[in-house]
């Protein structure tokens, strides 16, 4: 099983481009499934996650071509077995994604209730939920959700919770419904624009996305497309900590401020200097983080995507701050992990408090999850000495080429087997 290997204490100094989000290339993947027609992505990223939606999407019947490391041709002239077997689903949740696809298209999917990484419970019925709104049969039998219908009809729709998959499966399924559907409590992510622009561009009717109300009229068929895939805001905020926590100095290029403002402004808390200019981020981090408190919750707030990252950058950081997740109730798992390298942390209920060490001390560790092992490879670029990152399949699931990234701007770290 392969590690990371990472000998702490340099300063991260240099550029770094940034790859397209894993996040909203797996809907637009599901987005290839509305239309006969061909559609051509450009800047996905090379990730675990997408591979295995690609081959999920070629077992469904639908062709796809790599171009280049970044840009995919897909074509669904047929769908011929709307099915996602367990096999498939239980490494990736974004499987889900296909539902509302393939009940718009071919009006009937089979799909197996979804894995990904262990971090909460993470329900399904919000998209089941709607579905039905639209006139879907469902049924959950032996671990499946077995779906059938005719034809989709507008719905107005309220989510009992936001719920990114769910808002993004509903707003796909509806642009081939008949009639007005009406998403509200939508999810505001960024990626959830794309999504929506993607879809515009295919021939969609689409308004609304990026507030909590969407409105979708329905038409009869969508056409091909070339799109490019959004910067992945979660890779970007990752390194924009861990230059902070190096006490380095970095330029992210293909990058986009807008989408993580409420990660920025708590690097500014922490005393980052940085400087936004089109698609490129400036950082300078020239003294000891102060901690910095937060608050997950659903954009635009704290992303939980960055939670973990922060408690690494808090970790090393001057005063004590408390973290709050709102989102997953089981996404503390780095923690323990985390105090292996000697790092002050308790956790009372979904709050950690985080009392800021001089350094840490490096050790062997344990990926948990994707974003918990990010938060390994930030504190291991602060400890004294060598860390060891074991599990490392999870950073691949969303990470795309993390070392050679990080070596690229003076990070000692590599892959080993």
């Amino acid at each position: 099983m392969q590690k990371l290997l990472i000998q702490g204490g340099y300063p991260l100094q240099g550029e770094i481009t940034i790859s397209g989000a894993k996040n909203a290339a797996l809907p637009l993947l599901c987005a290839s499934l509305l239309t006969t027609d061909t559609i051509e992505l450009s800047n996905v990223p090379e990730l675990m996650d997408i591979v295995t939606m690609l081959s999920l999407l070629q077992q469904m019947g639908v062709a796809t071509h790599r171009k280049d490391h970044s840009k995919i041709e897909l074509s669904t002239k047929d769908v011929s077995n709307p099915t996602a077997p367990y096999e498939m689903v239980k490494t990736m949740r974004a499987a889900i994604l296909v539902l509302g696809p393939l009940v718009a298209r071919v009006g009937e999917a089979h799909i197996s209730l979804p894995g990904g990484c262990a971090i909460g419970l993470r329900p399904v019925d919000q998209h089941i939920k709607g579905l039905q709104a639209m006139g879907t049969e469902i049924a959950i039998e032996h671990g499946y959700i077995r779906a059938q219908a005719s034809k989709l009809k507008g719905a107005r729709i309220l989510m009992d919770i936001v719920t990114v998959t769910g808002t993004e499966n509903l707003m796909m399924a509806a642009t081939l419904a008949s009639g007005l559907t009406i998403i509200e409590n939508a999810a505001r992510e960024p990626e959830i624009i794309d999504l929506a622009n993607c879809l515009n561009q295919m021939g969609a009717k689409i308004s609304g996305a990026g507030t909590d109300i969407i409105t979708i009229e329905g038409v009869e068929a969508l056409h091909g497309v070339s799109y490019e895939v959004m910067p992945d805001r979660i890779e970007t905020g990752t390194f924009l900590t861990a230059a902070t926590a190096t006490t380095g100095e970095i330029l992210l290029k293909k990058a986009r401020g807008e989408t993580l403002d409420a990660v920025t402004s708590k690097l500014l808390e922490a005393g980052a200097l940085i400087d936004f200019d089109r698609d490129q981020i400036h950082l300078v981090m020239n003294k000891r983080p102060q901690s910095v408190s937060l608050r997950t919750a659903p954009h635009p707030a704290f992303p939980t995507d960055m939670q973990a990252q922060f408690m690494a950058l808090n970790a090393i950081a001057e005063g004590t701050a408390l973290i709050t997740e709102t989102i997953f109730e089981n996404r503390f798992m780095h923690v323990q992990e985390l105090k292996r390298l000697n790092a002050d942390i308790t956790v009372e209920g979904n709050t950690a408090v985080i009392k800021g060490i001089q350094q840490l001390d490096g050790a062997n560790v344990m990926a948990t999850d994707l974003r918990a092992s990010a938060s390994l490879v930030i504190a291991g670029l602060v400890a004294r000495d060598e860390t060891t990152i074991d599990r490392i399949y999870h950073l691949d699931r969303g990470y795309e080429s993390i070392e050679k990234k990080l070596s690229s701007v003076g990070a000692q770290i590599k892959r080993v087997t």
